[in-house]
């Protein structure tokens, strides 16, 4: 007789009777919903890599949150789909992003920047008429809206006029539109550069010109002053002057050198790492900076946890009265948001009305964060306060660790404090902090918030390209240039980002192979 067999029971979340199913649903729903709206908004914007990877991704939830064969994937797809987009889609775009020549002057492709010459190099088409204007304001976009042939139409810099369905007309002019906020007077003075520099297209096609205003009440019809000939592929302006499209360069160039803004995107290939070293106004900054990232993040390293393992020392020693309290206060200023304390370092160290120059120097006169070596030391000092709770943290929790038979035994083998420290303490404290102090490294190496807000980078060199100074570290040089600048370059940023990439990676692969050694030998 075969023994009775016990009915299996559905998970919780296959169980139509059970609320877990539920749960399930609503949120597989609810992702569902979010991935739909994505592949909506991405057809009219023509991005088919995002709308493949919704799809696949969607595909792929709705299969393992439904399948009862997927059940480890059910815990990884989440943290898969989170790694996908913000680790490696970030790697992959900032590495095209590097060999390409993306920044002001060449944010678009070709056809938008022969668009946006015209539209900039422009003027107004003798005999046509004038349109009472009405300015709308369209999901935060500046629109136009004219009466044209009795019919109401509404374009805005993307999408050429089209017929408004369902708006008001006064006389010759839009008084409503659906789905857009007619904008007073005094809202378009607010708005004047928005409103001036916008150009509607006619039609589809550039050559019927487009709409513009000079006082956000009347429109009329301008054309470009420049001709493109789409075969030739060169733009001549009226007076002859004939631009020729260059590949290379992403612009559009004449015989004397002179050229056409906007260009467009193109790769460059190594161009911008090779600016780094070629471009003499670049070239000394960067080395500089590149000194100075190095000797930051090694010093900052060695001082914080040469405090920290001194103060653990100390305090680890039951002879010490009150530790639990000395090691509370050490905590602070650990758990002091490190911008505000770098904000607040930066009013101590204030040349005219810092604390340390007027109080505890007696009114001296130094310039803390001005000159180039004190604003290096200052750095280090104010990362050395920040810094060492934690390495006074990870040490005390090493040393607690460190089995006491073997400091007896160096007892009894006659060896003093400083031969016991150097023999068998500090080694087993390596062997435990040593991947800490590689992370401290590359921490340090991308210390940007306390560099940004202590000295903003400065003292700033005179004569470079880029506003970068001399406490500027890669990845704020990376920020300077990206974003800082009169003429931003992403290219080159992310070049640069690149190689701090490499850095940090050969750094931490060389200090995880002497930790193996560490521990081999021990």
């Amino acid at each position: 007789m075969s023994p009775p067999t016990t009915p299996s029971r559905l998970s919780h979340a296959r169980d139509l009777s059970r609320p877990g199913f539920y749960v399930k649903l609503v949120l597989v729903m609810l992702v569902n919903a979010m991935g739909v709206y994505g592949i909506m908004a991405c057809i009219p914007l023509e991005e088919w890599g995002v709308l493949a990877f919704l799809v696949v991704t969607l595909l792929v939830v709705d299969y393992v949150y439904f399948s009862n064969r997927a059940i480890p994937a059910k815990y990884l797809v989440p943290g898969l789909i989170f790694l996908a987009v913000f680790q490696i889609y970030v790697m992959v775009n900032t590495a095209y992003v590097a060999f390409t020549n993306y920044g002001d002057g060449h944010n678009d492709n070709k056809s938008a920047a022969i668009t946006q010459i015209m539209k900039t190099s422009d003027r107004r088409v003798d005999g046509t008429p004038t349109y009472p204007l009405t300015v709308l304001d369209r999901d935060g976009r500046i629109a136009f809206a004219i009466v044209q042939d009795g019919e109401a139409k509404v374009g805005d810099a993307e999408t050429p006029l089209a017929p408004a369905d369902g708006a008001t007309v006064e006389g010759e002019k839009v008084t409503e539109v659906e789905g857009a906020e007619v904008l007073n007077l005094g809202q378009i003075q607010q708005r004047q550069k928005e409103v001036l520099d916008l150009r509607v297209s006619m039609t589809d096609d550039p050559a019927d010109g487009w709409l513009r205003t000079d006082n956000g009440t009347m429109a009329y019809v301008a054309k470009s002053t420049l001709t493109y000939d789409e075969a030739a592929d060169t733009f001549t302006t009226a007076d002859g002057k004939v631009f020729k499209a260059d590949p290379s360069r992403g612009l559009f160039v004449a015989e004397d050198g002179s050229t056409l803004s906007p260009g467009w995107r193109v790769n460059v290939g190594f161009d911008n790492f090779t600016q780094m070293f070629s471009d003499s106004r670049l070239a000394g900054p960067f080395v500089k900076s590149l000194v100075w990232s190095f000797a930051f993040a090694i010093l900052s390293v060695l001082t914080t946890f040469a405090m920290g393992m001194l103060l653990a020392v100390v305090f680890n020693d039951p002879r010490v009265k009150g530790r639990v309290l000395y090691r509370a206060l050490f905590i602070l200023p650990y758990a002091f948001p490190a911008f505000l304390a770098a904000l607040v370092w930066r009013g101590l160290l204030n040349r005219e009305f810092g604390f340390i120059n007027q109080v505890l120097l007696g009114g001296a006169d130094i310039n803390w964060l001005g000159d180039g070596n004190l604003a290096k030391l200052s750095i280090l000092l104010v990362n050395l306060w920040l810094g060492f709770p934690y390495m006074f943290l990870v040490c005390t929790g090493a040393l607690q660790s460190i089995p006491g038979e073997l400091t007896e035994a160096g007892i009894m083998d006659g060896a003093g404090p400083l031969r016991r420290f150097g023999s068998i303490t500090l080694p087993l404290l390596l062997v435990s902090v040593a991947p800490l102090l590689i992370s401290s490294f590359a921490f340090n190496f991308n210390n940007f918030s306390l560099i940004f807000m202590l000295t903003g980078g400065g003292p700033n060199y005179p004569g470079a390209p880029y506003p970068l100074g001399e406490t500027d570290i890669l990845i704020s040089m990376v920020y300077a240039i990206a974003f800082e600048g009169g003429e931003r370059q992403y290219g080159l940023a992310s070049a640069m980002s690149i190689l701090i990439f490499v850095v940090v990676g050969l750094i931490s692969w060389l200090g995880f192979r002497q930790t193996r050694k560490l521990e081999e030998v021990l």
